[in-house]
């Protein structure tokens, strides 16, 4: 195993699988067939041929596209056809920072093979020369990825909020991480990927932030997402990611663009280019 067998295993997929989904004339996602099929007993709200699925155009509004959909997805869930309900609605935009042309249940986004926005954030501490990074470990009971370990904290961007007043509340809500303090984190990068999932596509981005704690900080798991949390060298936190799959697999993306940028990855490392590159899809 190595750091590009975790980038490949992020951006393993298959097109012919999926068919793109059109909203207002502009590509947004990819659906597999099946669920094409799924979204074909709608004919008001999707117009579904062949080769592509289209939000239907007489709905060209916000507020009307969102209405539209949200009964549908709802539907689909009472099915069981979308997982890890969340009640947490997202935007879906051309790309990041672009006007939503809807907003849309978190939850759905993989069956719709749709892009999510997040932000991830390395928890770290100094110790002499060297690094100390927090990890934490997701709940047996979460209903994505349970048990596997994170990052320090991390989350979807819901819609009307920005990126650092979502971290700040996330760093709160999972680590119980004052505001004052998680707002020292420094945005640093971001990673993008295009996986192939039980439910369909993820073709995300995570925004990513370091943050320097003091070295008596102790995280505490407050909304009940984080079973608990380590506080690891960072040569261990290395060898997980290169040898195992044990973190949640963006998660390792995240700590590889880290160490990268603080220098614990140099050219002199196999696959060096391909590492850069593939953390950016």
């Amino acid at each position: 195993m190595s750091f590009l067998d975790r980038i490949r295993e992020c951006n393993h997929h298959d097109l012919a699988k999926f068919r793109p989904l059109y909203v207002a004339g502009h590509r947004v996602g990819w659906v597999q067939h099946a669920m094409a099929t799924r979204l074909a007993q709608y004919p008001d709200v999707f117009d579904v041929e062949e080769k592509a699925v289209a939000l239907s155009p007489r709905f060209d509004s916000f507020e009307a596209r969102s209405a539209a959909v949200a009964p549908v997805l709802e539907e689909l869930r009472d099915a069981g056809a979308i997982p890890a309900w969340r009640n947490e609605p997202c935007p879906v935009a051309t790309s990041f920072g672009m006007p939503p042309l809807l907003q849309m249940e978190r939850a759905a986004f993989p069956s719709l093979g749709i892009r999510a926005y997040g932000v991830h954030m390395n928890g770290f501490i100094r110790d002499g020369n060297d690094i100390k990074m927090w990890i934490a470990r997701r709940t047996c009971d979460k209903p994505t990825f349970p048990g596997m370990l994170d990052n320090m904290v991390a989350g979807g961007l819901p819609i009307g909020i920005s990126l650092r007043d979502n971290l700040i509340k996330e760093c709160g809500e999972e680590a119980g991480i004052p505001p004052e303090i998680a707002a020292r984190a420094t945005f640093t990068s971001a990673i993008s990927y295009c996986k192939e999932v039980r439910e369909g596509l993820k073709p995300d981005v995570q925004f990513v932030c370091d943050l320097e704690l003091p070295s008596d900080f102790e995280p505490r798991a407050v909304d009940g997402e984080v079973e608990a949390f380590y506080l690891w060298p960072i040569d261990r936190v290395m060898d997980i990611v290169a040898n195992t799959t044990e973190f949640k697999f963006n998660c390792s993306l995240v700590i590889i663009d880290f160490l990268v940028r603080r220098g614990y990855l140099s050219p002199d490392e196999p696959d060096y280019v391909e590492i850069l590159s593939g953390l950016r899809q």
